[in-house]
């Protein structure tokens, strides 16, 4: 069936939720959401459902935080627990979609300072695995707790499609598809600026396609994850085939990048004919001591990186940025990567490869790479490197 959301919406913020519920107890449909910018709350997708945005559709989301109570089964940062809702959720659901030319507004600014509320819970929850706590004792949803929440979350899906539309200023993560299968995320534009607001992060997925995409962010454009710590090996579920091509980064850190929770596993990334511009990093692949897991079968090419104030191409095992510092030392392990036809201008580095002492990165192959920067190499800690027609200008 197909509801025109119209009637709902004039009826408050749990309109659309009306609107999919009654879809959902038909057997699914499409709910239409007409021109108009309209205030909502939190949205919980239902198996079959299709969320329709026409052309000047606006859904402004709540900045009051109550209103994403009760908590939810989520991944926080890559371990589980109970918190806030994120703004659009799904749970255990299949063919569900978000299509259409309208914007989705998350009022992030309401929630971006308590990034520096965080730190208390974060730490608790980093630690609750080794600490012997359970998921269901793992509850947050608290402004003392200050944990964000995402901004899109399926979680545990299967045939998940976001198409066309343009999504600003979440509270974290913005799109964070989480266990899920056969998901692909084509044409959208994500423009945030919040700290951690990072624009898309696959966690724990198989199977992902993510196309023609535009990304502006206040973190990572793309971060591929799977858990983090010991949270992330229990669970033990990598992010496995997924294909990135011909999308758009400006501004934020990294613009591809890999981890730095990556404990569950990461292999079959491919990424291909993007264009990266003026954010920190170009190509990032990051892990740290503490994170265990592995990266395997890497595989980017045909990619333009220009005026980035950092590294064009890095791996490195050493990142510095963690939100909770690693109870073990227990290394991650990087091999099978191959980096071809990158060429740009601008970084303050061209490359640099760093691995650890006692597990170097393994099996890297960098092949018609063509950068202009103010640095050109490092290079430590690998075991059987090559290079192809790799050239790295020094700036005058």
């Amino acid at each position: 069936m197909t509801t025109d959301a119209r009637s709902y919406l004039e009826e408050g913020q749990s309109a659309i939720q009306a609107a999919v519920d009654t879809c959902a107890q038909a057997g699914g449909g499409t709910v239409l959401i007409p021109a108009g910018e309209w205030p909502t709350g939190p949205i919980h997708l239902k198996s079959n459902i299709h969320l329709k945005l026409e052309e000047g559709a606006t859904l402004r989301f709540s900045q009051r935080f109550a209103d994403y109570l009760p908590v939810v089964f989520t991944r926080w940062e890559g371990m589980e627990c109970y918190n806030y809702s994120p703004l659009i959720y799904a749970r255990d659901c299949t063919d569900i979609s978000i299509t259409g030319k309208g914007t989705l507004i998350g009022g992030g600014q309401a929630w971006w300072h308590w990034k520096k509320l965080q730190q208390a819970a974060a730490d608790e929850l980093c630690y609750a695995q080794s600490r012997g706590i359970p998921v269901e004792e793992r509850i947050y949803g608290t402004e003392k707790a200050a944990l964000r929440p995402s901004f899109i979350q399926p979680i545990n899906c299967r045939n998940v499609l976001l198409e066309g539309f343009t999504i600003m200023d979440g509270p974290q993560w913005t799109i964070h598809p989480v266990y899920c299968e056969d998901v692909t995320v084509r044409n959208v534009t994500v423009s945030t600026h919040g700290p951690n607001t990072d624009g898309l992060n696959p966690d724990s997925c198989r199977n992902v396609l993510i196309e023609g995409c535009r990304f502006e962010t206040g973190d990572d454009c793309i971060a591929v994850n799977s858990g983090m710590n010991e949270d992330g090996w229990r669970v033990n579920r990598p992010c496995e085939n997924i294909t990135i091509r011909d999308c758009v980064m400006t501004g934020g850190h990294g613009a591809i990048v890999i981890g730095s929770g990556m404990s569950g596993g990461v292999k079959n990334v491919t990424a291909d004919r993007c264009k990266i511009r003026d954010t920190m990093q170009g190509i990032r692949l990051k892990s740290m001591r503490g994170r265990g897991g592995y990266v395997e079968n890497v595989d980017f090419h045909d990619i333009e990186i220009n005026h980035v104030s950092h590294q064009a191409i890095q791996i490195n095992m050493f990142y510095g940025s963690s939100t909770v510092v690693p109870k073990s030392a227990v290394p991650p392990i990087f091999r099978t990567v191959h980096i071809k036809n990158v060429h740009g201008a601008g970084a303050d580095t061209g490359i640099e490869i760093i691995g650890l002492p006692e597990q170097p990165l393994k099996d890297i192959s960098l092949e018609q790479i063509s950068l202009t920067a103010k640095h050109s190499m490092v290079c430590t800690d690998v075991e059987g490197i090559s290079f192809q027609d790799v050239q790295v200008s020094v700036e005058a």
